[in-house]
């Protein structure tokens, strides 16, 4: 079997396991090599801790999360909430493609209520195409051939909306997209408490607390496309499907084509027909 290489930017720690959690975990089941990074260290995310004992702490809070979906784990040291599409991060996530040197890339659209979210889609898709020119960052290698590259979801409208080319059933890995969230205690728990909600002091009611969080997000994203994974899955398996994760083409990268897909996304049903159809 041919290992596949996931690649996931966020803007900070526990983006890319919030949008692409399911994903990266039903990669690592699959034996497939994932790494996901965030642009920022955190360190700005706090009512009470700030700067590098924050940032610490929220590197290996997302460490851990990586253990749980099986993935790589990386924080960049720049600050949280100065995210910018400069010169300086372009390089950053340049050297982050060429050493991982990925299939599929996945960040956030660069329309978005958070200028971090929005400067890091900017900044990322930028370097897919100068991560394939050698003569730039000249001391690691180039990438051999362009990643396919897929924006993952948001419910922003303007300047257009969110358009689903890939909706993936994350039921089965659910437990673990929810247990490394978990893991960011001081993002999540801590924010919540001290904004003066119950927090539960159990794993499981922390999981449970974690997927009402969610529930706009995680839960309303198979709801939202609901036709697309009954045209993917069936109509029995379709209909039952309660979490999903979407994500949109970005045309900067390599195209999606039939064969990327089968390739790229081989837990969807149709990608294993659209196999058997190709030979």
């Amino acid at each position: 079997m041919e290992q596949l290489r996931l690649l996931a930017f966020g803007a900070h720690p526990d983006d890319p396991d919030w949008y692409a959690g399911g994903l990266a975990a039903l990669y690592a089941e699959a034996g497939h090599a994932v790494r996901l990074v965030a642009l920022t260290n955190g360190d700005a995310g706090h009512h009470q801790m700030a700067g590098a004992p924050l940032a610490r702490r929220r590197r290996a809070e997302a460490q851990a999360a990586g253990k749980v979906l099986g993935a790589e784990y990386l924080t960049l040291d720049n600050h949280d909430g100065e995210i910018l599409p400069t010169l300086e991060v372009r390089n950053q996530v340049i050297v982050q493609m060429r050493d991982f040197r990925p299939d599929l890339v996945l960040c956030h659209r660069p329309w978005d209520y958070h200028p971090d979210h929005r400067y890091a889609g900017m900044v990322v898709q930028d370097a897919v195409l100068i991560s394939m020119i050698g003569n730039i960052l000249s001391a690691l290698p180039p990438l051999p051939r362009m990643p396919v590259m897929l924006y993952t979801w948001d419910q922003f409208q303007k300047p257009y909306p969110f358009r689903p080319d890939v909706v993936v059933d994350v039921d089965a890995v659910l437990e673990k997209k929810l247990n490394a969230l978990a893991c960011h205690v001081s993002q999540f728990f801590e924010a919540m408490a001290a904004a003066g909600q119950p927090v539960p002091e159990d794993v499981a009611g922390r999981r449970a607390l974690i997927e009402r969080m969610g529930a706009s997000d995680i839960g309303s994203i198979a709801g939202l496309y609901r036709e697309r994974l009954i045209e993917v899955y069936g109509e029995q398996r379709g209909s039952a499907i309660h979490h999903a994760e979407a994500f949109e083409i970005c045309e900067y990268g390599a195209p999606l084509t039939d064969e990327a897909r089968a390739r790229l996304f081989p837990m969807l049903p149709w990608s294993a027909r659209c196999k058997d159809q190709d030979g």
